[in-house]
Parts: C-alpha cells; structure tokens; sequence
C-alpha cells in the first residue's frame, strides 16, 4: 500500500507490504466453536493444530474432513471429526452454555485455561548453545511474510542435524504455533525429535501448545511470564528464552542443553 514515510528529516511517498488479517471460524458439527483474526495461511495446518492444542481431539486421525469456505465477511475452516469425538464435543457445548452470565465463562473455561500440560520428563533431547543461536537465526532466514511485512510471527520446528524442517507465520504468535504443530504432525515428524522456536514471549498458552505437541525444547527470542515458567517447569520442559544472537538464558530444566 502507499504510505508517507519520514525519513531522515523529510517526507516522501513510499510503499509497504502489510499482512492480510481476516476473521477464521472454526466450525465443527456445523456448529462454530471460535473465532479469531489470523493470517489466511496454511489454514489445513491451523485447523489441525487448534483442534489438538485446544484439546478437541487426541490425534489426526479423529479428524474426517477439512474444507474451508470463504464468504464476503471471513472464512469458515469446517471441521468434520469422527462421530464418538464429535458428539463429545456437543455434550461439552452443551454444558458451557448454561446459566452463567457471561456464556463461556464458566467452571470448564476457567479449566480450559489452566490445563495441565503434557509433561516430557523422560526426553534424552538435547541442544547445543550454537544449534539454539542457529535456529533463531534460521527462524529470521525464513521468515517470508515476514521480511516483506515486518508485522507477523514466526514459529519453527528445530532439528538436530536437520535444521528447521517447518516453519509457520501468522499476525497471532499462538496461530503460528498452532499452524506450526499442524505442519509438524501432519507431515509425519515426531514433536519429541525437536525444539520449537518462536518470535514472541512466553505465555501459558504458549507452553500448552508446545506441551501439547511433545516438544520438550522451546526457544523464544522475547521473555516468559512467570505463569509460562512454572507450568514449564512443571511439565519438564526446557524453556529458553530472550535468545539474541548467542546469547540466551535457561528458565528451567537446563540439563538438555550442552555447553
């Protein structure tokens, strides 16, 4: 798009790239479950990622179809599950939706957001201080929205020997983590063999997710919140964060990495 940019003390016409955000609707049943603004990328892999993080359902395999529909207002990404899993889901629903003030805020919410995580105690999973600076750096290599926006987030799958075998972007960091485990899980790779690397700072949410897709090795360029580093400490997972060049510090479970 055309902007003015100052620069140096003067004024110019200019131009800049700037990401798409559009609303996305996760729709299973027929019924829509949520509702965000994302970029409208790697949907298949978004779709798949949230139903596993959010705890909908427990492997791929329970999802029967994914097909994404685009209207004048957004897009609705419809998910059909296997029967046993959907009907779960509507006996859930169900139970949000009754007499609490504020709809979705109930007892189960409440739970919804503080669910524990996956723990990885038992990963031999280990990493270098150079394999952690490299996967930052190569985070930013391939960043592609990115380096034409310089408004999205970026979240990669690090492999020893390998590099970055997966890398998603999205306007939300927990979108590109999401879009990121449904890359990694759809393509076979197992999340245990690897470290998540993310451009953002750590939140509960972020733990969950990575909990969820059984990396025990997340790397953040940001700092955590204090929530993020006990639930990771909890689950076993080795949290490193402010990661700048070579530079990072460990929050928790520091054994995994070699000096």
């Amino acid at each position: 798009m055309q902007t003015i940019a100052f620069r140096g003390g003067v004024a110019a016409p200019a131009t800049r790239s700037v990401p798409e955000e559009v609303a996305i609707a996760f729709s299973y049943g027929g019924s829509s479950h949520a509702v965000m603004m994302a970029t409208p990328d790697d949907l298949v892999d978004f779709a798949v990622g949230f139903s596993l993080t959010e705890g909908l359902i427990d492997t791929v395999s329970q999802i029967e179809a994914i097909e994404i529909v685009q209207d004048e207002v957004g897009i609705d990404v419809q998910i059909a599950l296997v029967d046993d899993v959907e009907e779960k889901l509507r006996a859930r629903r169900r139970h949000m939706m009754g007499p609490v003030g504020c709809g979705l805020c109930g007892i189960e919410s409440l739970e919804q957001a503080v669910r524990t995580v996956r723990p990885v105690l038992s990963s031999d999973l280990t990493i270098t201080p150079d394999e952690i600076a490299r996967a930052v750096a190569s985070l930013g290599d391939h960043q592609q929205l990115n380096h034409k926006t310089r408004a999205v987030h970026g979240a990669g799958f690090f492999v020893s020997g390998s590099g970055l075998v997966a890398v998603r972007e999205d306007v939300g960091r927990h979108n590109a983590l999401d879009k990121l485990c449904g890359a990694v899980v759809g393509s076979g790779v197992s999340g245990g063999s690897g470290a998540v690397v993310v451009t953002s700072r750590l939140s509960i949410e972020m733990i969950q997710k990575a909990g969820f897709l059984g990396s025990p090795i997340l790397i953040a360029i940001s700092a955590p919140t204090a929530y993020a580093i006990r639930t990771a400490e909890e689950a076993g997972i080795t949290m490193i964060a402010v990661a700048r060049g070579e530079d990072f510090e460990i929050f928790t479970h520091p054994h995994r990495v070699i000096f």
